[in-house]
Order: structure tokens, then sequence, then C-alpha cells
């Protein structure tokens, strides 16, 4: 993976994942989390790494640690929190995979594009869903949708469980 995590006129697309490996996209949400267990666990079966992918905005991303009032944080800056924020927020569950080597990929990028160009080399791609459904869902399409569509590798939607639901 590169260090460059935006998409630019001078890195057009992120580079993509190992053909080994299970890339999962992880927006800090329930079914987020639920879906990178599940690729916990076949990465495990697998001998898989794993590559976990954020995609933020300066609107979701967390405040860097040198972030202060009149302070202008990096780009830089803030996917280095992102990627903390990641690393934290997942230890648990790395901890109960000790085997499985995983990458965090933070991504100033849209959700699906990042996840689509991540994963096209990958042996596949895990998202969980959040349901919008109806209008709303109609309207915005769903980063699922998007990856069934689009993405060049087999594609693994993990639904709710009632432990899960939201």
């Amino acid at each position: 993976m590169n260090n460059e995590n935006t998409f630019n006129s001078t890195n057009p697309l992120p580079e993509p994942a190992s053909s080994n490996s299970i890339v999962v996209g992880h927006d800090g949400s329930k079914g987020a989390s639920h879906a990178f267990t599940m690729a916990m666990e076949l990465a495990a079966e697998l001998s898989a790494p794993v590559v976990v992918v954020r995609s933020w905005s300066i609107l979701t991303a967390p405040k860097p640690a040198e972030w202060e009032y009149g302070y202008v944080s990096s780009f830089d800056e803030y996917t280095t929190a992102v990627r903390e924020e990641m690393i934290l927020t997942l230890k648990g569950t790395v901890e109960k995979f000790d085997k499985v080597q995983v990458a965090y990929e933070p991504v100033h990028a849209p959700p699906a594009k990042s996840l689509i160009a991540i994963s096209h080399d990958a042996r596949m791609l895990v998202v969980g869903t959040r349901g919008h459904g109806g209008f709303t869902g109609m309207l915005l399409g769903s980063v699922s949708e998007q990856c069934v569509r689009h993405a060049a590798c087999p594609v693994l939607v993990v639904r709710p469980t009632p432990a899960t639901s939201w």
C-alpha cells in the first residue's frame, strides 16, 4: 500500500490489495464491526491477510492529536488520526485472531470507490449493510450495493444478526 491515501491527479486510485487478501470496509458502525469479525474468521481459516479500509472526509474523521482551535490540520495528520482510531476500535477483535495479519488503510475518498479500487485484485471484499432501504436508499444508493455491482472480486455482504441489529 502507498502512503498517499487521497484521490487526486497524481494518485487517482489507491493501490490494490494483494491477491490473497480479504478487504473489509469499516466505518465504525455495529454492522461494519460484524463484517470485520466475519472477515477475520474467514482470513483465519484461509491463512489470508486482511486489509481494513475506512473512507473518511474532514467531517467524518476524528480530530488529529495536534488539532487545536484555529489550527488547520494536514491531510496526513487526519489520516494518522483515522488510522489510530481504526486500530483502537478493532483491537479486541484483532487480538482474538492473533495469527491474522491486518493492515489499516484510511482513504480520503468516497467509500464505494475506495473499496472497489482497493479490492480489485483481492480474494474477497467483505462489507456490512445498514439497510437504508426505501426512498433514501434509492436516492443515495448503498455502498454494499455499489460494491456488489462494480467490484472485480467476489463480495460478501454481511447482514445484521439479532445481536448486531441496527
